[in-house]
């Protein structure tokens, strides 16, 4: 029989010290090391990809921080801190919903590299809320083409050089709202439901090549998602029909007016939590980790998940790669 770590052998990565002042508070043995790998970010104009480029940059990373519409403020930005720090951060312009950009991007990220990626993090994501029947096909077609046809693009761009090597980890940012559900959270749940199965297929279809996949299922943090996500519903707010709008009252009016207010939760919680199972060895990594300080309701599922399919699955012709995944 084949245990995980027999399909997924691979180094320790040892800790180090982090160079950041932002880190100095912190022990020095308590920091993970990413020195020697290369790390790909999705969505790094704000939020947990900027900071996370910084962040895995800091622990020693080669970082290729990729967002849209280059030109930009924050590409600048991003690069005179790292200059300033001496970090190895390159900026690649990268828009998830363009096949051409995502592979000329990859491309010129493993160029850099020397060969292929040793993380790839799928962080860009959009949300709007609003109930469902008003979430009209313009409005569903880009929040599915964001936040699952994008990491799809990207995943299938970096895998063939990190299974041609036999090595890597692909990490997809889901949400709590991946696996529980709220009234009037538009689409933002069913895509990452969707992400959630598709990644958790993609590691047991990934167990026998040596490359991992890491669920991270963050709560509620104060990002500039709101923004963007009140940009967005102002918008479909404006198309939705007289007849829909009254039939659902209030859930629609509060469209375009959350601000995220109240959240305090430390939006490096993320980033810190992928750079610990980036260090960890192969076959250590967890499928999924729920990152909040508040509650998890997210857990209880993921436990009955997993046993579910250890149960279905452990003695079919799949029960070593589903066992290599959930052992």
């Amino acid at each position: 029989m084949i245990d995980r770590r027999q399909l997924l052998a691979g180094s320790a990565v040892l800790a180090a010290a982090a160079s950041s002042p932002a880190a100095s508070a912190i022990t020095q043995e308590a920091l993970p090391s990413l020195k020697g790998k290369s790390i790909l970010i999705t969505g790094c104009s704000s939020g947990f990809g900027y900071h996370g480029a910084l962040h895995y940059a800091r622990l020693g990373a080669k970082v290729f921080a990729t967002m849209r519409n280059l030109p930009r403020p924050e590409a600048d930005e991003l690069r005179a801190v790292a200059a300033s720090e001496r970090l190895d951060i390159t900026v690649l312009a990268l828009d998830v919903l363009s096949e051409e950009q995502v592979n000329r991007a990859v491309a010129e990220a493993e160029r850099l590299a020397g060969g292929a990626l040793d993380v790839l993090v799928n962080n860009a994501g959009i949300g709007m809320t609003g109930p469902v029947e008003v979430q009209d096909l313009a409005a569903t077609q880009l929040v599915f083409d964001t936040n699952v046809f994008g990491p799809q693009r990207v995943l299938r761009a970096a895998l063939p050089a990190m299974r041609a090597r036999k090595s890597g980890l692909i990490v997809n940012i889901s949400s709590q709202l991946g696996r529980v559900i709220a009234p009037a959270g538009g689409h933002y749940s069913a895509t990452k439901f969707a992400l959630e199965a598709l990644s958790e297929q993609l590691a047991y279809e990934l167990a026998p090549h040596g490359v991992e996949v890491a669920i991270i299922e963050p709560g509620g943090y104060p990002t500039k998602v709101w923004v963007n996500r009140n940009r967005y519903n102002t918008e479909l707010k404006a198309r939705i029909d007289a007849e829909r709008k009254a039939g659902y009252g209030a859930l629609v009016e509060r469209m375009g007016t959350e601000t995220g207010a109240g959240r305090t939760a430390d939006v490096l919680d993320v980033p810190r939590a992928i750079a610990e199972i980036a260090a960890l060895p192969a076959g250590r990594r967890p499928l999924r980790r729920a990152v909040h300080p508040g509650p998890k309701p997210q857990e209880a599922i993921n436990r009955v998940a997993a046993a579910t399919q250890l149960e279905w699955l452990a003695q079919s012709p799949f029960g070593p790669w589903v066992r290599a995944v959930h052992d």
